[in-house]
């Protein structure tokens, strides 16, 4: 064996550091000082140029930029020429003269034309009936297609000018690289890679559609700089309508974006318009980027699919209006993300504040004296759009090539649901699958998953050394740094976390290091859960005998007990997490296999080599459990916070005296009272993660109560006339004391969180069922109350008529016989 089979980077390409106006390849992501003689590594990109430093560099780095030398120019680009003067009325012209377009115009018109003939305005029975209706008619075209142009104009991305795209990639490189000073990284191979995907498409007249994960506004940023840099068509980034403020708005839209409304509504036009224009995108080649998750992510981990956009995309390649498209999923992962002291604000449920120009100038002379490290994207392998839907319709349906997606019944919508699910998660996959996990990423999770206030910096790297090592076992990747001492690689992503999240104690025996905000920190952790969810959730389901003590035999767990818990705890995140997709037998008996080889637990098997009991190993027992608490303290925060959820739905039982549907509840409201309840309890010591108050994590577990009928919800087309409002279902409401009025202890509900608790790490000073039958549900029930009592105040918020109780019963029977013939795990 070579002295290099150990080498942890062998397989690995080298990576591509882009910083200010050089691109070298760093064969091990290594950032490293220039230094003795028998340095060999080649000097990294340095930073732009400063005025002040360096007056003179400087004003060559400008006018190198204005005059677009060099590679600069962005002349020789792979991909559809974007950048030439009338690009914007072309696209414009294209799109509003779109038959699409113009057949749902011509159909607006004639629903209006005959709502006015039914409300007496046109006059069928005049003589010149027939001339007035088609004025009538025409008049009313002209006037939608007049509103098209303007929502056309304020929508399309409008690249134009070389001389203001050179300056704005100036601009923002020197933002960007000021802020994570050690640039941004990507992998030489799948660059290359990349490239041959581009040229090949730009062949066949195929647009690339990049779908990266989504954490941080400086994700499209660095897309467009890498795409620049690397001689890439830009692609056309869509954005919300919430960026879109004076000045940076059209920056942002001469840049590459296309701003769509965060909602449609009923505005069949508008909805109409936003499919025409992403027809005409790739029909015409060019390159499209959308953020898989929607949103933001502000919890750190990828967040489910969101298809709005999505469904567009395959509408195109379904309806044959496009022929082919290539999909292209990314991630891209940072030391630092600007914004995780405002996400964990809006967690705890501050509004989101609004953007402005004020704000996004001072953030950005503010980013400017950061250094947050580095940014590393990866890109997975280039999948055909195409290739994917003929693969699945093979599967789904007996003739696919025959299949008539024009005609609009129940099954044509359930088979696009299915693909459109399938597709988001396996991009959520293959994002998972390309990335890289970062230091500060490595230290969040060990100072997270540690028992005691603080650990000591050589236990720190113990940790690392072993999270690394697993990380690397589970196939996932890790930001190396060649030969630098794990130690320098650690204190680096310490300097960069800053003092206001993980705290130093000096003049110990040895420097102690402690979370000092573990609520932001958790941001951090989570980037590396995906990869051990299947571990923790067998850790947590032993965790229903570990937590009972005794010896070793008492703790052990029968398989079948196992199984059951661990079969409740996936279905319970099944919205939270991303599983793999071999089934739960088969990643269920591979995560027993592979945690009995690495020694955390043991197997008794019978006769036929098949698992009886499980419990830990002598190993384990003997190194404090350590790696298994790891395990257990990566989902006890979300278990906590399921609890939690589950926990505030005792308060949603009517008052004494009212029906189940008297009065709905406005969602938002049930969740803000369940994360009031949530700091109440932490404060008062029934809770034992702050992070289990999160907001998201909060609205996903209602979200999954109501998929599996425990909640139900209605919403109307415009949230913000009517917000959704919900009630617990008849079948999971619990009872009320005769007596007291008191929400009693028992039930079908009471035994759910009862469920859940078993995993629930155990508290110091209390017993966790003693303490939720008694305080804790009695302040879930005043908290309720105290909704029940408002909604009420308010009849047209809360209360409902007969027609709206008779439309949600009727739907609420139908979503009871579309689970029962679904046959749906029920949790």
């Amino acid at each position: 064996m070579s002295s290099n089979d150990d080498d942890p980077t062998r397989d690995s390409a080298p990576d591509l550091q882009i910083l200010g106006d050089q691109v070298t390849f760093q064969p091990r992501s290594y950032i490293e000082e220039r230094g003795g003689s028998d340095d060999n590594e080649e000097a990294l990109m340095k930073n732009m140029h400063s005025f002040r430093a360096e007056p003179l560099q400087f004003l060559r780095e400008v006018s190198l930029y204005v005059s677009g030398t060099g590679w600069r120019a962005y002349d020789s680009v792979i991909g559809r020429p974007i950048f030439y003067p009338g690009f914007s009325e072309q696209m414009m012209n294209s799109v509003v003269s779109a038959p699409l377009l113009r057949t749902r115009i011509r159909q607006l018109a004639e629903q209006r034309v005959e709502t006015e003939e039914k409300e007496g305005w046109l006059d069928s029975k005049a003589s010149n009936y027939p001339l007035k209706r088609a004025q009538r008619l025409a008049a009313i075209e002209n006037g939608l297609k007049e509103v098209a142009q303007k929502m056309t104009s304020d929508m399309i991305c409008k690249f134009e000018s070389k001389p203001f795209i050179r300056s704005a990639y100036y601009v923002v490189t020197q933002l960007l690289t000021r802020a994570y000073h050690q640039g941004i990284h990507v992998s030489s191979e799948e660059v290359l890679r990349l490239r041959k995907v581009a040229e090949e498409a730009e062949r066949k007249g195929q647009s690339i559609i990049f779908l990266p994960s989504h954490r941080s506004h400086v994700d499209y940023v660095s897309m467009q700089l890498i795409c620049y840099r690397l001689g890439l068509a830009l692609p056309v980034v869509v954005a919300g309508d919430n960026l879109n403020f004076p000045v940076v708005g059209t920056f942002l839209q001469h840049a590459g974006a296309m701003w769509i409304r965060r909602s449609f509504g009923n505005d069949t036009l508008y909805t109409t318009l936003v499919q025409t224009y992403i027809d005409t995108l790739l029909q015409g080649g060019y390159n499209f980027e959308c953020f898989i998750e929607g949103g933001r992510s502000r919890t750190g981990k990828l967040l489910s699919p969101k298809f709005g956009i999505l469904s567009f995309v395959l509408d195109s390649i379904l309806s044959g209006r496009v022929k082919d498209a290539v999909i292209c999923p990314v991630s891209t992962q940072y030391d630092k993300v600007i914004e995780t002291e405002g996400y964990v604000t809006e967690l705890l449920g501050v509004p989101k504040k609004k953007e402005n120009l004020a704000d996004f100038l001072s953030g950005g002379s503010s980013v400017l004296s950061l250094k947050l490290g580095r940014v590393d994207v990866r890109f997975h392998e280039p999948w055909s759009l195409r290739g994917f839907v003929d693969e699945q319709m093979s599967r789904l349906t007996p003739s696919p090539s025959n299949h008539n997606w024009e005609a609009r019944t129940p099954e044509n919508t359930k088979l696009r649901q299915k693909l459109l699910r399938t597709m988001g998660y396996k991009v959520l996959s293959d994002i998972n699958d390309v990335s890289v996990v970062m230091p500060t990423a490595l230290i969040g999770t060990v100072l997270l998953t540690l028992r005691g206030r603080g650990v000591g910096k050589s236990e720190l790297i113990r940790r690392i050394e072993w999270l690394t090592a697993r990380v690397r076992a589970k196939g996932g990747r890790v930001a190396h740094f060649g030969t630098l001492p794990l130690s320098d690689v650690v204190e680096r992503g310490l300097e960069v976390l800053g003092k206001d999240l993980v705290g130093v104690i000096t003049g110990l025996a040895e420097p102690t290091y402690y979370a000092v905000d573990r609520f932001q920190l958790s941001f951090y952790r989570n980037m590396t859960i995906h990869l051990f969810i299947a571990e923790a959730l067998v850790s947590a389901a032993m965790y229903t005998r570990v937590k009972q003590g005794g010896g070793p035999e008492n703790q052990d767990i029968t398989y079948a007990a196992l199984r059951e818990q661990v079969l409740f705890l996936s279905s319970l995140f099944r919205g939270e997490f991303i599983f793999p997709s071999e089934g739960l037998e088969s990643n269920l008996e591979k995560t027993l296999v592979g945690l009995e080889q690495d020694q955390v637990i043991s197997l008794h098997r019978d006769a036929e080599g098949k698992p009886v009991t499980i419990g830990l190993s002598k190993e384990e027992r003997e190194a404090g459990r350590e790696n298994y608490d790891f395990y257990c303290f990566l989902i006890w925060p979300f278990i906590e916070a399921s609890w939690l959820a589950a926990i505030s739905l005792m308060g949603l039982t009517p008052p004494a005296g009212q029906g189940p549907d008297d009065i709905w509840i406005e969602a938002a409201k049930a969740q803000n009272s369940a994360q009031l309840m949530g700091k109440t309890l932490y404060h008062q010591g029934d809770l034992s993660y702050f992070e289990a108050v999160n907001k998201e994590t909060l609205k996903n577990s209602y979200q999954r109560f109501e998929e599996e009928g425990i909640l139900y919800t209605i919403k109307s087309k415009d949230s913000k006339l009517s917000p959704p409002r919900l009630r617990l279902a008849s079948e999971w409401m619990p009872m009320r004391d005769p007596v007291s009025g008191r929400v009693v202890a028992d039930g079908r509900l009471w035994a759910f969180t009862e469920r859940i608790a078993m995993s629930r790490r155990e508290g110091k000073n209390r017993r966790d069922g003693a303490t939720v039958s008694t305080r804790v549900l009695r302040l879930t029930d005043e908290l309720g109350a105290k909704l029940f009592a408002e909604a009420a105040g308010k009849e047209e918020a809360g209360k409902m008529s007969s027609e709206e109780i008779a439309r949600v019963k009727q739907d609420i029977k139908e979503e009871r016989r579309r689970r029962k013939l679904e046959g749906r795990a029920r949790l």
